[in-house]
């Protein structure tokens, strides 16, 4: 009876080792789930392009739209052209394995959550082609990997985060059709992005004088 009492407990100790191996995989699947939920719960969705996200489901790897990496980490979200309506979430910002957030030609409204500056492994953002309004975060600039920034055709306004200058993998920028202010930066990366993505913001004034960028007082 005691040699069977030992098995059980040093069986029980086993399976206990186990559930915590296991469970932080499954918690960072909760909790990419609840952060999509979140975004789901923010919209309104007259298409049901999102029917499939359940979250009753632990792993939102098999939800449509949605793109996993072999961990079962969440790295792309495709919304683009969905004709989806409400607003962001902070909670996308817990996404930190997501590289490409697609959300753009949709009837999105108000500001872009300073969360997205979380996202340390974002490449594209595209948000282009809404009714985004605010201003373009500064915590955006912490996105060291990022590569493409699609604003353009939304209502922002504000200045252009000198922050962003500082992300040297930076390739595309388009905040065109906005209603921006200030001047457009010209170091960094930006050195290289046409006026053509600057254009129609009736209140910005063009390329800044060096050193004069931050004191520019119309804006």
């Amino acid at each position: 009876m005691v040699a069977l009492r030992v098995v059980a407990t040093f069986g029980a100790l086993i399976l206990l080792s186990v559930g915590l191996v296991v469970l932080p995989q499954g918690a960072a699947a909760n909790s990419e789930g609840d952060a999509l939920f979140a975004l789901r719960s923010s919209l309104s969705d007259p298409d049901k392009v999102l029917q499939s996200w359940d979250q009753t489901l632990v792993n939102p790897c098999t939800w449509f739209h949605i793109t996993c990496n072999q961990d079962n980490q969440v790295t792309r979200v495709d919304l683009g052209n969905s004709n989806l309506s409400g607003h962001l979430v902070p909670d996308l910002g817990k996404l930190e394995h997501l590289q490409y957030l697609e959300l753009y030609k949709n009837n999105i409204q108000g500001p872009i959550p300073s969360e997205l500056g979380n996202l340390k492994s974002l490449i594209s953002l595209d948000l282009y082609n809404n009714n985004i309004s605010g201003i373009i975060p500064q915590s955006l600039g912490n996105i060291k990997s990022l590569v493409f920034l699609r604003l353009n055709d939304n209502k922002l306004t504000g200045r252009i985060p000198r922050e962003l200058t500082k992300i040297s993998s930076l390739k595309v920028v388009d905040v065109s059709n906005n209603n921006l202010c200030g001047t457009i930066p010209t170091s960094g990366p930006f050195q290289h992005i046409p006026l053509s993505n600057f254009e129609n913001n009736p209140r910005l004034e063009g390329p800044e004088l060096e050193g004069l960028a931050v004191y520019d007082t119309n804006c």
